[in-house]
């Protein structure tokens, strides 16, 4: 029987961090965050002292951290009435920056991650067909919607990412909703390079639009199958494209 449960990638976002977290942890978890769209652009934070209370760190910690997202431009500050900390979305980086850094991975060490990226959305699209119920696949439905309205790469590899999060906090996994947004850190940024063809972006479309199909009903062998191939063609694509630079 499928259990329901209320939450999903954002509750994630706020859950406990270690207790030997230090600012740095904190940096990266909202960082990564902010980054994959998971937090919107303008979106108010909490207040400090409750969530520095939600992230299970001191205040102090938590106030290093935000000092650190603002000099990264993640994070502004108002004062006064109204005011408080406030999502800043970066701006989608150059094609030209996007290319060095895949030109910084060896094709064996993106093959790598593709693997693992494949492993965990496999095992998140498997999870989820058993686990979750048709109404708990909302924010997934909409993420898809989004996806095929998507226009610039560098928004479709954004939302292409937000897809595989979502699948994972749909498993009803913190670890595994966790582990996925630090994967799409790392790719994210390099899907930009693939989706710009339209082609290609229709055909995503499509496998995103199978899996949730297969989530939905409860055929988990065929949604972790799916999960893993979408994965693959994906980093074979950047792989080839690495190969020709």
């Amino acid at each position: 029987m499928k259990h329901t449960r209320g939450g999903g990638a954002r509750q994630a976002v706020f859950t406990p961090l270690d207790t030997r977290a230090r600012v740095e942890t904190v940096v990266r978890r909202l960082g990564d965050a902010i980054e994959l769209g998971l937090l919107a652009d303008g979106e108010q934070l909490p207040r400090e002292s409750k969530l520095a209370e939600q992230l299970g760190v001191s205040t102090v910690t938590l106030r290093e951290a935000l000092v650190t997202l603002r000099l990264q431009g993640l994070v502004t500050t108002r004062r006064g009435r109204g005011g408080g900390s406030f999502v800043s979305l970066p701006a989608d980086p150059a094609e030209e920056r996007i290319r060095a850094r895949l030109a910084g991975w060896s094709t064996e060490e993106l093959r790598d991650l593709g693997d693992h990226w494949a492993a965990v959305s496999g095992v998140a699209a498997q999870l989820a067909a058993q686990r979750t119920e048709p109404d708990d696949l909302q924010q997934l439905r909409r993420t898809l919607v989004e996806f095929a309205t998507a226009e610039e790469a560098a928004k479709r590899s954004r939302v292409y990412g937000r897809f595989h999060v979502e699948l994972a906090a749909a498993a009803q996994s913190a670890r595994l909703t966790r582990e996925q947004v630090a994967l799409q850190t790392e790719v994210g940024a390099l899907l930009c390079l693939v989706l710009g063809d339209d082609a290609y972006r229709k055909e995503v479309a499509d496998r995103h639009h199978s899996v949730a199909a297969a989530v939905q009903d409860g055929a988990h062998d065929a949604a972790r199958g799916l999960a893993e191939r979408c994965v693959e063609e994906s980093t074979a694509r950047l792989i080839a494209l690495r190969l020709a630079l």
